[in-house]
């Protein structure tokens, strides 16, 4: 989790700085394989390319995936600064990532527990391990800094 945050407060236009007012919302994720190895990071970029899927997990997830050479991530573990959302939900699903561990809950669109739980949907055919709040002051103190 402390990686994951450090990507979170690395812009991703101008390299390692504080986030700022002007960024996107400072979420970071990063994808480790079987064997414990960094795969790929992610950090929030939609205001960045303006592109409303460029969230921390599904740029970790895309850059995971081109790195491995295959969609299909099981095994690996994503670590996320911030539950996850219904979109990136549903991509750790369909990308078959085994675990998922995240830092702050978000009960306003959280989809790993907090509005709904699709990580753990028994109707779907994957439900990776969920493990919620870890680092949970520190990840939310980033968040909370930057609405500031």
């Amino acid at each position: 989790m402390r990686r994951a945050l450090e990507v979170a407060v690395t812009s991703p236009a101008a390299g390692p700085a504080e986030a700022t007012a002007i960024d996107d919302i400072p979420v970071g994720a990063v994808l480790y394989g079987p064997d414990g190895t960094e795969l790929a990071v992610g950090r929030n970029e939609r205001e960045l390319t303006g592109d409303p899927t460029a969230h921390a997990e599904v740029l970790a997830l895309r850059r995971g995936a081109e790195r491995a050479g295959r969609w299909r991530l099981d095994g690996c573990t994503l670590v996320v600064t911030l539950e996850p959302c219904t979109m990136c939900a549903g991509a750790l699903v369909l990308a078959r990532v085994s675990t998922v561990v995240f830092g702050a809950w978000e009960p306003k669109t959280g989809a790993a527990g907090s509005l709904w739980d699709v990580l753990r949907d028994r109707r779907l055919n994957h439900r990776p391990e969920v493990y919620g709040g870890v680092l949970e002051a520190e990840t939310a103190a980033v968040l909370r800094a930057f609405f500031r």
